[in-house]
């Protein structure tokens, strides 16, 4: 039953979620969820961690959590599931693509999409910080507080000074770097 119920619930987050990974984040949160697979805290860390490993987020939390509830079999059946509709989309997206992206309803929608993934990505990650900040149980960590916003501010600050991004690899690097040292002291 658990193997179903992966193959459902990682093929609707592979159906619905477009945009990419972190556009993704909330139905993959939902679907985890509402199935109880994960607590809160667990699958923030999940995100974390697939974030910071390589491949897509997306098929690395679909592994994850295949793999906590159905080991071997339960991790390949949810990677197959939220990979298996961008295969098939893409595949058709091919055959079609000469002919219709030059259409103006085409590129209408496309930009309608963008706007909306932005704003799902910008909500995700604010509530991800307020969440991790401690300020919707009332324990607010003014230290995780402090860190994220150095760790801001070194972004933004390296393309304001240098007049160039650190990149993303650099940063993840960065911010491991600080998280051990800072909650080891």
């Amino acid at each position: 039953m658990i193997y179903l119920e992966l193959f459902i619930g990682f093929l609707e987050v592979g159906l619905f979620s477009f945009g990419g990974a972190y556009a993704a984040i909330p139905l993959i949160r939902d679907v985890v969820m509402a199935h109880g697979w994960l607590d809160d805290e667990m699958l923030t860390y999940m995100i974390a961690i697939s974030e910071s490993t390589p491949g897509p987020i997306m098929v690395n939390m679909a592994t994850y959590v295949g793999s906590e509830k159905g080991g071997l079999l339960g991790a390949v059946i949810a990677t197959t599931a939220v990979v298996l509709p961008a295969f098939f989309i893409i595949l058709i997206i091919m055959l079609l693509m000469n002919k219709y992206l030059q259409n103006r309803y085409v590129k209408a929608a496309l930009s309608g999409l963008k706007s909306c993934i932005i704003g799902i990505i910008l909500v995700t990650g604010a509530l991800m910080i307020l969440k991790n900040c401690g300020l919707f149980d009332g324990k607010t960590d003014i230290f995780t507080i402090g860190l994220t916003c150095g760790i801001a501010f070194v972004y933004f600050g390296s393309r304001k000074f240098m007049k160039k991004a650190i990149t993303p690899i650099m940063l993840i690097c960065m911010s491991a770097f600080v998280g051990v040292v800072a909650y080891t002291l």
